[in-house]
């Protein structure tokens, strides 16, 4: 099964052509996509996409989004996950590079994503961008007040940030830009990430693939994806859909999963 672990299909770049991009994603053999979460006050939208079977939701607050949002708690996150589409906390985390929200608040808010993960045993759904050293001292100081499970969604950050989370049993997840030419350090990572924790998503509409690169991502492009993780890994495509199919349904756990037993 195709899956699509982190897509944003009620995004406004969608309005005009939503259900025939989710067809066409269904045409192109993807079986599942999680539509993320970008702000709480986003949320009605986001869950409505939920609707479709094949089609679940998070609930968060994205770094860039924070300032709006600076108060936000774990109890109106875990009250919001109580929603059965609901699969994950985020999309949450730290974002120095634009810096669009202060960082204090970005860390205070995250702390709170953390403590619904922890809560509600959702996958946490982490974006971070040059923060490295501030992101794994927060995660390893929360992981010490009380396990979580993560997910580095996206990830392109240092080596040394990955291995911090691994150590934590964090999932990571692959994304267009590991096709990108100029990409070799991201790939480099990816070579090291744990075999068994690995997933891919498109974070569409943004960061097409490659032959895609210059327009509007979406779901129906993830094999692109699955193929370069494949190529970077050493791995037949079989093998990089059913390690990534095992992963995806290991870290998504509310999801059940297709032809098994008690799912």
């Amino acid at each position: 099964m195709l899956i699509d672990s982190h897509v944003n299909l009620h995004a406004p770049q969608f309005d005009d052509d939503r259900e025939a991009v989710i067809e066409r994603a269904r045409a192109a053999g993807v079986g599942l996509m999680v539509n993320i979460c970008d702000k709480v006050a986003n949320f009605d939208k986001v869950r409505a996409v939920a609707d479709a079977p094949d089609i679940w939701a998070t609930v968060g607050t994205h770094p860039h989004e924070a300032k709006d949002d600076p108060d936000l708690t774990a109890a109106r996150l875990i009250e919001l996950a109580a929603d059965p589409r609901v699969v994950g906390i985020g999309e949450c985390g730290l974002d120095f590079h634009y810096d669009l929200s202060p960082r204090d608040i970005q860390a205070r808010v995250f702390r709170a994503h953390v403590a619904a993960a922890r809560e509600t045993g959702l996958p946490l759904v982490v974006h971070t961008r040059e923060a490295d050293d501030l992101m794994g001292a927060i995660l390893e100081e929360e992981y010490a007040a009380g396990p979580f499970r993560i997910l580095m969604h996206c990830y392109t950050s240092g080596a040394e940030l990955a291995a911090r989370a691994a150590a934590l049993g964090a999932w990571f997840s692959v994304s267009g830009i590991a096709t990108f030419k100029a990409a070799e350090d991201v790939r480099a990572v990816i070579r090291d990430m744990p075999a068994d924790r690995i997933i891919v998503e498109t974070d569409c509409p943004y960061l097409s693939p490659v032959p895609y690169r210059g327009r509007r991502n979406e779901p129906a492009f993830i094999p692109h994806v699955l193929a370069k993780l494949a190529e970077i890994r050493g791995w037949s495509l079989e093998e990089a859909e059913q390690r990534t199919e095992d992963a995806f349904f290991a870290v998504f756990d509310r999801i059940p999963r297709p032809g098994r037993t008690g799912a």
